[in-house]
């Protein structure tokens, strides 16, 4: 397209002709998405580039300088357009890559709360079915971490005894939980 053909077809469209601008649209259409093409890779983009460039002409139709190169300002407008539709696919796939660590995290988490819950409550149920002076001895060195001579002092029995009663504690612990080895290996496992 020559320069004068450039122009009048610019004037035309400044002026609100749709038949200048349906003239620009068939002749640049095909060559315009195959340029978009280039850069985007799918040809749905490419066609969505071009037509916004098209769009965008024709709403701001009066800013459009007649000295200028028609030819130019429609591959240089694919090109920026191209570009931006690159930048915000970038920040799709980065914000996607996010959503999906973070909801793989959310669901970690939960798998995690629910075996660390599963486990609690066995080894509430567990010291539950302990004799009461072994519960006691128990808990004061396991939840309070009390000393063995400190639940002697405290209970007023010998060190001998606790270590009697927390030698039976967790041998029973262990028995009734030993079914909970898979849950304990995975929660560590989980947490590590």
């Amino acid at each position: 397209m020559d320069y004068n053909g450039d122009h009048n077809l610019l004037e035309r469209i400044r002026a609100g002709d749709k038949n200048a601008f349906q003239e620009i649209f068939h002749k640049f259409y095909r060559k315009l998405r195959v340029y978009a093409y280039t850069f985007v890779k799918e040809n749905e983009d490419a066609e969505e580039i071009v037509q916004q460039v098209f769009c965008r002409i024709w709403e701001r139709r009066d800013q459009l300088r007649p000295e200028g190169s028609l030819q130019s300002l429609l591959y240089r407008s694919v090109y920026n357009e191209s570009l931006s539709q690159l930048r915000h696919q970038k920040v799709r796939n980065t914000f996607q890559v996010h959503q999906t660590k973070q909801m793989e995290n959310t669901d970690r988490d939960a798998s995690h709360q629910l075996i660390a819950s599963e486990l609690n409550r066995q080894i509430q149920h567990a010291i539950a079915k302990l004799p009461e002076q072994c519960r006691t001895i128990f808990q004061m060195s396991r939840f309070e971490q009390l000393k063995y001579q400190q639940i002697a002092d405290a209970l007023n029995i010998s060190i001998k005894t606790v270590e009697n009663q927390m030698g039976k504690a967790l041998k029973v612990m262990r028995i009734k939980l030993i079914e909970f080895l898979p849950l304990i290996v995975i929660l560590l496992h989980l947490i590590s």
